[in-house]
C-alpha cells in the first residue's frame, strides 16, 4: 500500500496506528490523515524522538504488518 491508499482508508488504519502509538490523540490522527510526513512529525512531538527514530518505528511497523506507507 502506498500513502494514497492509506490516506483513502485512513479510518480503517487509525485504530491500528492508535494501538501501536497510544500517545497519539484522536486530534493528532485527524491531522495525520494518512500522511507519512505528518505521522513522523506527530511522533516526534508526542514521543520526543528524532525524525530518524520515528521513521524507523514506522518502517518496522510496516514490515511487521505488511503495510507500505
Amino acid at each position: 500500500m502506498n500513502e494514497d491508499t492509506i490516506a483513502g482508508n485512513w479510518k480503517q488504519f487509525k485504530g491500528k496506528v492508535k494501538e501501536q502509538w497510544g500517545k497519539l490523540t484522536d486530534d493528532d490522527l485527524d491531522v495525520i490523515a494518512g500522511k507519512r510526513d505528518q505521522m513522523v512529525g506527530k511522533m516526534q512531538e508526542r514521543y520526543g524522538i528524532a525524525k530518524d527514530a520515528a521513521e524507523k518505528q514506522i518502517a518496522d511497523w510496516e514490515s511487521s504488518n505488511k503495510y507500505r506507507w
